[in-house]
C-alpha cells in the first residue's frame, strides 16, 4: 500500500471502531487505519512498544507489592482492594502526565507510590511503557508520521487525556489533523496548535421525559420502547439505550433479553459469570473461599465433570455422599472417606484415594489458588481464573469474578446496543433511551483517589477530566448527536422502596410522563408481557383458566376437586391404602388426609436444606435423642443389662453413646455451631440419662431392647431381636399392614410381661390421654404388634414416657382402644377410597411441612373456610379429631 494513500481516523471505544469500520469497508476506504489516539501513538513510537494494559499492570502490582516499602501504606497493603487501588492511582497519574518521581519529595505518600510505580516498570514486560514514555517515543520519530500514519481525522472525542496533548500537537506540524467535533464541545486547549476544527450544527431531537416505577421496570420500558421502534421499520443498529453506569442495570437487562428474543448487545460486555465457563469458576471460588462443603462440590462437580482431579471417578459417583451430610468440615469428610468401601460404588472398586486427593486439593483454601485452580477448570474457565487471580487477592476470588466482563458474542453494527453514555457519545445513534437520570447517579459524584488524597496533589490535578464533568459532557453529546428522538427515564424509588430524586441534568426538560408498573403497553416486548397486558386473552390459556377455577374453588366453602375430591376407587388411592403403614402415616391419614394424598400418592416432600442450622428444630432433637437412647441402651446390655444398671453405669454408657451419635450426626447431617452443638449434645444426654434412669420397677429378670424394628422394617443395628422383623403384622378387620420401630421393649425373663415405652421429648398433656384426637396411636399399635409377634399370652403395659418431667403416661386396656382406632381406621379407608382426601385439623397446621401447597396463610383462611364442609363429607372419620 502506498503511503500517499494511507489515513488514520482516531474514535474512542470499541463501538466506535467497530462501526467505524464497518463503514469504511463499506465505502471501500482503502488504507484508512481505525484505532485509538493511544494506539496510534504506539505505532508511531514503532519497534516493540506496547501500552500497558490493565491485566498486566495487576499482574505486576501483585509481583512487587509484597517487597516493596510503602511508608504510611505499608499495613494496608496486602488488604483486598489494594491492588486495584494502586493501579488506579497509577493509570490517573500517568494519564494527568504527573512525573511521580520528580514529584517524591512533596509527600510521603508520594514517595511511597513513585517507589511502587518503579517496580512496576521494572517487572513490566520489555516494551511495555507508560504514556509519557510512548510519547517520546513517538516525537523523536516524528519525521516518519507521514509514511505511518497520513492524514489524521479523529472524530467523537470531545477531550483528550493531557499526557496525549504535547503528541497531537506535534503532529500537526507534519501530517493534516482535522478534529471532526460535529455538534460536539470543544475542548479549549485545541485552539493553539493547527489542528483544524470542523464543527457543526447540533441536531434537534424530539425530547420525551418519563418516570418508571423502579429501574427494573425502567429496563422493562426501554426494552417496549425497542420492540415499538423495531416494529415500526427502525433498524436494530439505530436503537441505543444508555446510562452512566451500566452495572446497576446489566441483570435486569440479562434476564429481559432472555425473555424478548432480541439482540440486545452489551457493548461494555456481560458477566463472566453469566456463562457456563464462568460458573465454573464461581463454583471453585465459592469453595476457595468459604471451604469445602457437600453441596458446593456437587455444583462443582456438575460444572467440571471432566476435571482431572475428578475424571477418574465413576459415573454416578455422588451417590457415596450421604444426602443429608452437609460435609462442611475436614474430620467430616475424613469420617466419610474412612466408611467408603469398594462396594459402594457402582464398578465395585476402591476410589477413594482419588476423591482424598480431590478433598485435600480443595481444602487448601486461597493460599493454594492458583495451584486449585489450574487442577480443577481449564480452557475458558481456566483463563478467566487466572484473570480474577491477577485482578484482586485470592481470598476474594468470588467477589472479584463477579465483576469480570466478556463479550457477549453478538454484533453491535446490527443489534440494538445497551452501553455506557461515553460509547453512545463517541458513536451516536437514531433513536435513543436514556435510562437513570436520578440524582446522585447521573452525573455521578467526584470522589478523592483512594491513596493520594486532594490534601496530596489536587484531584483536578491528578484527574483532570473527572467523571461528574465527564457525565454531564456526555449526556449534552448525546442529545446533540442524536438526529431522531431521545426518551429520558428515571426511577422513582429504589428497590428498598425509598423514594429518589431527579437528575439535575432533567432540569430543563419539564414535566415528566408517569409510568404506571401496571399500564397495559402500547408494544409488548416478550410473549410473557404480551399475555399479562391482555387479560381476555390471557384467560383463554389453559394454564390460566386453570388458575383462574382452582382460586375460585378455594375461596367457596364447600369442598371441591382442587380441595382433594377425587374420583372413588382411583388405582393411585387404592395402591397408597394397600401400602405398609406406619403409625405416623395413619395418624396423617386421620388427621389430613390431603397430605397423606401428596405425601404417599405424589411423592411431595419439604426441601431439605442441607446448610448448617442455627438450632436443631424440635424433630431433629427428637430423633438425636432417640439415637442416644438407642445406642446406650445397646451398651448397657451388653455389659449386663438395663436393670442391673446403677446411675454411674448409665451416664458412663449415654456419654458413650452420644460420642459415637455425636461423630455419625456430623458425618450425615447438618450441624448446629459448635457452641451451641455442644449444649444440644449436652441437652441430649441428660434426657437420655433420665430417660434409662426412670424409677419404675423393672421386669424380673427382664432384657431390653431399643429401636426395635417390625412388619417388615429393616433393623437400625446388628443388635439381637426379640422376634422375625420380617413378619408382617396386620390391624384386624382394617385391611392395614403397618411396620416401625419401638423405642424400647422391655421383656420379662419369663416371657409373660413385656413393657412398650415411647419417649416423648417435647412438654407433656396436661391431663391423661388415650387416642388426643388420633395424635397418640403409637402406644396401641406397637402394643398391638407386640402381642401378635410375641403371642396371646403376654401381658402388654404400653406408655408414653417425657423423660424432662420425668412423666410416664400409661394407656389402659391397649384392646379396647385398638378396637376404637379399628373403627375410626375402616371408615378412613372408606372414605379415602371414595375419593375424600381433603384437609383435616392438621393441615396447613404450625407442624404442616406440606403447608407450602396450600394458600397463603391457610390455617386462618383456607382451611377454616373448608372445615365444616370437609368434617360433613369424612363423616365417621371426622369423630377422632374429638377423641380424648
Amino acid at each position: 500500500m502506498a503511503a500517499a494513500s494511507r489515513s488514520t481516523l482516531v474514535v474512542h471505544g470499541r463501538l466506535a471502531r467497530r462501526e467505524a469500520r464497518l463503514a469504511a469497508a463499506r465505502s471501500g476506504r482503502h488504507g484508512l487505519q481505525i484505532m485509538s489516539f493511544e494506539q496510534a501513538a504506539v505505532r508511531l513510537a514503532g519497534g516493540f512498544a506496547r501500552p500497558i494494559d490493565e491485566e498486566s499492570l495487576r499482574a505486576a502490582i501483585q509481583t512487587v507489592l509484597p517487597a516493596t516499602p510503602m511508608g504510611e501504606l505499608e499495613s494496608i497493603k496486602m488488604l483486598p482492594g489494594m491492588i486495584g487501588a494502586a493501579a488506579d492511582t497509577l493509570h490517573k497519574a500517568w494519564r494527568a502526565g504527573i512525573d511521580l518521581a520528580a514529584r517524591s519529595s512533596e509527600h510521603p505518600r508520594l514517595e511511597a507510590i513513585a517507589r511502587l510505580e518503579a517496580a512496576v516498570l521494572t517487572e513490566l514486560p520489555g516494551g511495555m511503557m507508560r504514556p509519557v514514555d510512548i510519547v517520546a517515543a513517538a516525537a523523536s520519530r516524528i519525521t516518519h508520521a507521514p509514511a505511518v500514519l497520513g492524514a489524521m481525522e479523529i472524530v467523537g472525542l470531545t477531550e483528550l487525556s493531557p499526557c496525549w496533548r504535547p503528541l497531537l500537537k506535534a503532529l500537526a506540524t507534519h501530517i493534516p489533523v482535522r478534529w471532526t467535533a460535529g455538534p460536539r464541545s470543544v475542548p479549549a486547549w485545541l485552539g493553539e496548535g493547527g489542528v483544524s476544527v470542523v464543527q457543526a450544527e447540533a441536531e434537534r431531537p424530539a425530547v420525551h421525559s418519563v418516570s418508571a416505577a423502579t429501574a427494573y421496570h425502567e429496563a422493562i420500558e426501554a426494552m417496549r420502547w425497542a420492540r415499538s421502534l423495531l416494529a415500526s421499520g427502525v433498524s436494530a443498529a439505530e436503537i441505543a439505550i444508555a446510562t452512566a453506569s451500566p452495572a446497576d442495570y446489566d441483570d435486569h437487562f440479562l434476564a429481559l433479553r432472555a425473555d424478548t428474543n432480541i439482540d440486545l448487545h452489551f457493548v461494555h460486555g456481560v458477566p463472566a459469570v453469566t456463562a457456563r465457563e464462568g460458573q465454573a469458576a464461581a463454583a471453585l471460588a465459592d469453595i476457595v473461599v468459604r471451604g469445602l462443603s457437600q453441596s458446593r462440590l456437587r455444583r462443582l462437580a456438575a460444572l467440571c465433570r471432566d476435571s482431572a482431579p475428578l475424571a477418574s471417578l465413576p459415573e454416578g459417583w455422588l451417590r457415596v455422599l450421604p444426602s443429608d451430610a452437609p460435609l462442611s468440615t475436614p474430620s467430616a469428610w475424613n469420617r466419610l472417606l474412612a466408611r467408603l468401601k469398594p462396594t459402594n460404588w457402582s464398578d465395585d472398586m476402591d476410589h477413594v484415594p482419588a476423591l482424598r486427593a480431590a478433598v485435600d486439593l480443595l481444602g487448601k483454601g486461597p493460599a493454594a489458588a492458583q495451584e486449585i485452580g489450574e487442577a480443577f477448570l481449564k480452557s475458558r474457565a481456566l483463563s478467566i481464573w487466572r484473570k480474577a487471580l491477577l485482578a484482586g487477592p485470592a481470598a476474594s476470588i468470588d467477589s472479584t469474578l463477579e465483576a469480570l466482563k466478556q463479550d457477549d458474542g453478538l454484533e453491535a453494527c446490527v443489534s440494538v446496543a445497551w452501553m455506557p453514555a461515553s460509547a453512545l457519545a463517541a458513536s451516536p445513534r437514531r433513536f435513543v433511551r436514556l435510562i437513570g437520570l436520578n440524582s446522585s447517579r447521573w452525573p455521578r459524584g467526584i470522589a478523592e483517589d483512594r491513596l493520594i488524597p486532594d490534601h496530596i496533589i489536587p484531584t483536578a490535578e491528578l484527574d483532570p477530566l473527572p467523571v461528574n464533568l465527564a457525565d454531564r459532557r456526555d449526556f449534552e453529546t448525546i442529545l446533540a448527536t442524536t438526529s431522531g428522538h431521545v426518551v429520558l427515564s428515571r426511577a422513582r424509588r429504589d428497590s428498598d422502596g425509598r423514594l429518589l430524586g431527579r437528575s439535575p441534568l432533567l432540569a430543563a426538560y419539564g414535566d415528566e410522563t408517569y409510568l404506571r408498573r401496571n399500564t397495559v403497553p402500547a408494544h409488548a416486548f416478550s410473549e410473557t408481557d404480551r399475555l399479562m397486558a391482555r387479560p381476555k386473552e390471557f384467560a383463554d390459556d389453559p394454564r390460566a383458566s386453570s388458575a383462574r377455577v382452582c382460586w375460585r374453588n378455594w375461596r367457596l366453602a364447600e369442598v371441591t376437586s382442587h380441595d382433594g375430591l377425587v374420583r372413588p376407587d382411583h388405582p393411585l388411592i387404592l395402591a397408597i391404602l394397600d401400602r405398609t403403614q406406619s403409625a405416623s402415616s395413619l395418624k396423617m391419614l386421620l388427621r389430613s388426609p390431603l397430605g397423606f394424598l401428596w405425601r404417599y400418592a405424589l411423592g411431595w416432600k419439604a426441601p431439605q436444606s442441607s446448610t448448617e442450622p442455627l438450632v436443631l428444630d424440635a424433630l431433629q432433637a427428637g430423633d438425636l435423642i432417640h439415637l442416644v437412647l438407642d445406642r446406650a441402651l445397646r451398651i448397657l446390655e451388653l455389659t449386663g443389662g438395663l436393670a442391673a444398671a446403677d446411675a454411674s453405669a448409665i451416664e458412663a454408657a449415654v456419654a458413650e453413646a452420644a460420642g459415637a451419635v455425636s461423630a455419625e450426626w456430623e458425618s450425615e447431617r447438618p450441624v448446629p455451631p459448635a457452641v451451641i452443638w455442644g449444649r444440644t449434645l449436652g441437652d441430649a444426654r441428660i434426657l437420655a440419662a433420665q430417660a434409662l434412669a426412670y424409677g419404675d420397677d423393672h421386669l424380673p429378670g427382664s432384657r431390653s431392647y431399643g429401636e426395635v424394628p417390625f412388619g417388615g422394617s429393616e433393623p437400625k443395628s446388628e443388635a439381637a431381636l426379640p422376634w422375625d422383623a420380617s413378619a408382617p403384622v396386620t390391624i384386624p378387620d382394617t385391611g392395614f399392614r403397618i411396620a416401625g420401630y419401638i423405642d424400647r421393649l422391655d421383656i420379662a425373663g419369663d416371657g409373660s410381661r413385656a413393657l412398650v415405652r415411647d419417649y416423648k421429648t417435647g412438654k407433656p398433656p396436661k391431663g391423661d390421654i388415650r387416642l388426643n384426637g388420633g395424635r397418640e396411636l403409637q402406644r396401641c399399635l406397637y402394643a398391638f404388634a407386640v402381642k401378635a409377634l410375641l403371642g396371646d399370652h403376654i401381658a402388654i403395659s404400653a406408655s408414653l414416657l417425657y423423660p424432662r418431667e420425668p412423666l410416664d403416661l400409661q394407656l389402659d386396656d391397649p384392646e379396647a382402644v385398638l378396637v376404637e382406632i379399628s373403627g375410626f381406621l375402616r371408615a378412613a379407608r372408606v372414605t379415602f377410597a371414595s375419593g375424600a382426601a381433603l384437609p383435616g385439623p392438621d393441615t396447613g397446621g404450625s407442624y404442616d411441612d406440606l403447608a407450602f401447597a396450600l394458600p397463603a396463610n391457610a390455617g386462618a383462611t383456607y382451611c377454616k373456610r373448608k372445615q365444616p364442609a370437609a368434617t360433613e363429607r369424612l363423616g365417621d372419620v371426622a369423630q377422632v379429631w374429638e377423641a380424648e
